[in-house]
């Protein structure tokens, strides 16, 4: 028995470490060819990050929608809210503060942050401990997506405490508004960036989108066995259901955002991640909340969904979505707004768990 429980832990071990490579590598595939997307359309790193890679790192949400139209309709709204609050408050909270944490240079220089952090001192103005700032600055039709996203993340919640019952009605106005938005999208272009896009890298421009495709479900893929196996371990550890369930699984569905967001931010690329943390937001919230919705009602077990009972969710989503409003509209966001990111996830956990 004790060597069958060894075997499993190596096993599972092993297959961690196989799926962080392959995590790795799907992502830079991903994220490579999606710029080249982007100057070969003219839509535009935000626009692609909103829609293509939004919409396939938003797999593992959908994933759970159409698992929940027998039953559980509950955990894919749950997962919804909860994976739109993980994308804003992790991703970028840790993207300010390892963006911050490069520039710096040398074991005193880090010394000088950590004291910065806490107040003790002034930062001193050098090429070290100089603010980072990952907000990029937007095209105007990048903007109007991004704030768009952002407003349709944060009104459908309030509207549907308002409203306390969601049927499939609401499901086919959310799927509505997915396919409406994502046309009109997709007719947007942006102006040249003096990059001359010859004839043939416009014949190679499926292969670039399948190439886009296929690393991010290659990053959802591996993610999905990454988090398997972290349960099996934490399992053969002892760690209660609720425990693994609040950690390793509610990071898991946001774990391609996480990997995908991060290397394009430590990349230079700010507008791709941007434009997939929103992006999946607005799917989130759109097209998988519709389908957790509508689809029951389409083989005859249409639900009411009660949404007082995610009254919690809702509020941090929403103080979330200001945070992120205010700091675009200020176009900063350091390390200071990365720690109250990390800090407003932290009170989300704790109230989530019972310790509020």
């Amino acid at each position: 028995m004790a060597e069958l429980v060894i075997t499993e832990l190596v096993l599972n071990i092993l297959i961690i470490g196989v799926s962080f490579v392959v995590l790795n590598w799907a992502s830079n595939l991903a994220i490579s060819n999606a710029i080249k997307v982007s100057t070969i359309t003219q839509l535009g790193k935000t626009a692609v990050g909103f829609s293509l890679i939004a919409f396939s790192t938003s797999l593992p949400e959908l994933t759970v929608a159409l698992t929940a139209v027998y039953g559980g309709a509950a955990v894919s709204v749950g997962n919804v809210f909860g994976s739109n609050i993980v994308n804003i408050c992790v991703i970028i909270g840790l993207a300010a503060i390892l963006l911050h944490l490069k520039r710096v240079k040398g074991n005193a220089s880090f010394k000088e942050f950590f004291l910065h952090i806490g107040g003790h001192m002034r930062p001193r103005k050098s090429s070290h401990t100089a603010e980072t700032n990952i907000a990029p600055s937007f095209a105007k039709s990048e903007l109007s997506s991004i704030y768009f996203g952002l407003f349709i993340a944060s009104i459908v919640p309030m509207i549907l405490i308002y409203i306390q019952g969601a049927t499939w009605a609401v499901g086919l106005i959310l799927l509505f508004i997915f396919v409406g938005y994502m046309y009109r999208l997709s007719k947007v272009r942006m102006p040249s960036e003096n990059e001359v896009v010859t004839q043939e890298e416009k014949k190679k421009l499926k292969r670039y989108v399948l190439f886009t495709v296929a690393g991010a479900l290659g990053v959802v893929v591996s993610a999905y066995f990454l988090v398997e196996s972290a349960v099996g371990i934490a399992t053969s550890v002892g760690l209660s259901q609720q425990v693994i369930g609040a950690t390793i699984i509610a990071f898991g569905t946001s774990l391609p955002e996480l990997t995908l967001d991060l290397k394009a931010f430590l990349r230079g690329h700010p507008g791709l991640a941007f434009g997939d943390i929103i992006g999946s937001s607005f799917v989130n919230i759109t097209l998988i909340l519709g389908i957790t919705l509508f689809v029951p009602a389409l083989i005859g077990s249409p639900i009411v969904m009660r949404m007082e009972v995610f009254q919690s969710l809702v509020i941090f989503s929403i103080i979330t979505n200001l945070f992120l409003w205010y700091f675009l509209s200020r176009e900063s966001i350091g390390w200071r707004e990365g720690i109250i990111f990390l800090f407003v996830y932290g009170l989300f956990l704790a109230s989530t768990l019972g310790f509020l």
